[in-house]
């Protein structure tokens, strides 16, 4: 049993000075067998203590559940923490960012007519009591004062970049409050002053976001909070890649330097991030600021330690830097093997489709309930003919009489295409390929919106066909026709393995898709990079065969999966 208060100029653990020195890990971007590696990782860093983020829309799929089992149960993360000898830090927003889908928001609420963004209104309040009390029910009996890790909380995040209503900021504190929360509660901004401003809230201690300038930032922080602890939340290390860009990396000396400043200056940090994971399945977000940028599937982040978990660069110079303001464990070597490089061919392939359901209006991704699907419709007019379409959210593969035309790309604001002609069956293939996660666009609806034209006269009577990507792996047992054409098709592999040790995939000779490895969706392949190869966790991998599934929705140009020693993330210029 402890007591964590906020001092003077400290916190203050059982009444004596103390300083976190954190680090995010995000429990749900790593597999749940190899958190008790990272954790303990971070403990050989010199870190005390252990940050991360709750995902709402992970834990809530659909209103009224709450899951907490393997990737997402919260509460073993917690206890491996206090296990290691550490502390935690815990962020459940409701709003997360984190370049997570949708910022953490669940697609569901938006569904209700007039609920509010990050504001105080009564749909979405009542939406956020529910998630909280799921959460905090795992988090009290956590706390340090129970016995457990949990030193802080946060109340929403960076919300100073979004809005002002400290209505709703105070309500989410309270709802906190009531859930049984008495360790002191946080809040995190950028170090300006409007949005410092805007973002803290009064009895709340303000922290900062920043990755340079640490003295002039810590300085910003301590106008807006004249006493209390200074606390950088989150520290960037490093950055997230998007699809089409450059593998991002930052410089192994200057962030050690700004790490340095940063606890010569007596302040609290949380290394963001310490080590990032992937973005398995769909779960990778977006960005738009005029222009649609959607995030790979690695959260590498170029952090101390990489998507595999093993030690960089990095981690061993933040180590030396913690290490001459606080006492560090000994370290040993830790030499990293390659993985295994073989190559399996893919066979047994098999369209993928679901049941095909007549609507009169063009509905939304969001109302199929769906991530990806195909909508059909027939034409008859003559000649070529121009097609349009509202919004792309965020891309559509056009077939007609099933011979692939082109693709509409929203991050191109492509919404139109000429067909060659007017007759025949349409098909639009959409995929949603991840939810903004900051800015004014959270919580858009994803699909074809705004209609869709064929030479100016609007098109209806469409049928739709949710693809259930959950269902991929098992396609072959629906009886499904094998095929080798457009649309989406499933290829699968057996693979063979000494143990479960970690794999990297190669995907820089297919076209666009998604893999799974006994089940278990390892998240999005785009041969436009930078991102060519997808992590596969050990613990996902058995002593002898394995199965590999593959859904392509473009073109393979070839039909092989090859595995390789070391991932490839990219170059990091273009």
């Amino acid at each position: 049993m402890s007591d964590f208060t906020i001092g003077e100029s400290d916190f203050l653990l059982d009444g004596a000075p103390f300083r976190i020195l954190s680090g995010a890990l995000h429990y749900f971007r790593v597999h749940p067998d190899s958190w008790a590696d990272r954790i303990e990782k971070a403990r050989l860093m010199g870190l005390n203590t252990v940050e991360t983020y709750v995902p709402w829309n992970a834990h809530s799929p659909r209103r009224g559940v709450f899951d907490t089992s393997g990737i997402l149960d919260l509460g073993r993360f917690l206890r491996l923490v206090a296990e290691a000898g550490m502390y935690a830090i815990v962020r459940p927003g409701p709003y997360i960012c984190a370049e997570w889908d949708n910022g953490g928001l669940p697609a569901w609420l938006f569904q209700e007519p007039g609920v509010g963004v990050r504001r105080h209104e009564k749909q979405f309040m009542t939406a956020i009591e529910e998630y909280l009390r799921q959460v905090l029910r795992i988090v009290e009996p956590l706390q340090v004062q129970h016995g457990g890790p949990v030193l802080l909380v946060q109340v929403e995040n960076e919300y100073g970049a979004f809005g002002d209503d400290q209505v709703y900021l105070k309500a989410i504190a309270d709802l906190i409050g009531q859930g049984g929360i008495t360790v002191p509660l946080v809040t995190v901004d950028q170090p300006v002053d409007e949005m410092l401003e805007a973002g803290g809230l009064d009895g709340v201690l303000r922290t900062g976001s920043f990755g340079s300038r640490s003295a002039e930032r810590l300085r910003t922080l301590r106008a807006h909070q004249p006493s209390g602890p200074l606390m950088c939340m989150e520290f960037w290390d490093g950055w997230f890649d998007h699809w089409g860009g450059p593998h991002h990396t930052t410089s192994v000396a200057d962030a050690a330097a700004e790490l340095d400043a940063l606890l010569a200056a007596g302040a609290s940090v949380n290394v963001y991030m310490f080590h990032g994971g992937t973005n398995f399945g769909l779960t990778n977000g977006a960005n738009d600021k005029g222009v649609y940028r959607p995030t790979v599937t690695s959260y590498d982040y170029d952090a101390p330690l990489d998507e595999a978990g093993n030690f960089t660069a990095k981690f061993h110079a933040f180590r030396e830097v913690i290490s001459r303001y606080a006492p560090v464990p000994p370290l040993a070597p830790d030499p990293v093997a390659p993985a295994p490089e073989f190559s399996v061919p893919l066979g047994d392939p098999v369209a993928v489709r679901g049941v095909w359901t007549a609507a009169a209006a063009l509905p939304t991704l969001d109302e199929l309930g769906a991530r990806l699907a195909i909508y059909r419709t027939e034409l008859d007019v003559e000649g070529p003919a121009l097609l349009e379409v509202g919004e792309v959210r965020d891309r559509a593969q056009v077939f007609l009489d099933g011979h692939p035309v082109g693709v509409l790309e929203r991050e191109n604001h492509d919404r139109a295409i000429l067909l060659p002609h007017g007759r025949g069956r349409l098909e639009l293939v959409v995929e949603d390929q991840g939810r903004v996660n900051y800015g004014p666009r959270i919580g858009e609806p994803k699909g074809l919106i705004g209609g869709v034209l064929l030479d100016s006269a609007p098109l209806t009577e469409w049928t739709t066909c949710v693809i259930d990507l959950d269902t991929v792996p098992t396609a072959w047992q629906s009886g499904g026709a094998s095929v080798v054409g457009p649309g989406p098709t499933a290829w699968r592999a057996t693979f063979n393995a000494d143990g479960p040790i970690d794999h990297f995939l190669k995907t820089d000779a297919w076209g666009k898709g998604f893999a799974w490895v006994n089940g278990f969706c390892l998240g999005r392949y785009w041969h436009r990079g930078p991102q060519h190869t997808l992590y596969v966790p050990g613990p996902l991998v058995h002593q002898g065969p394995n199965d590999l599934v593959v859904l392509e929705l473009d073109t393979m140009a070839s039909r092989t999966a090859q595995f390789t020693a070391t991932a490839s993330l990219g170059p990091t210029d273009l």
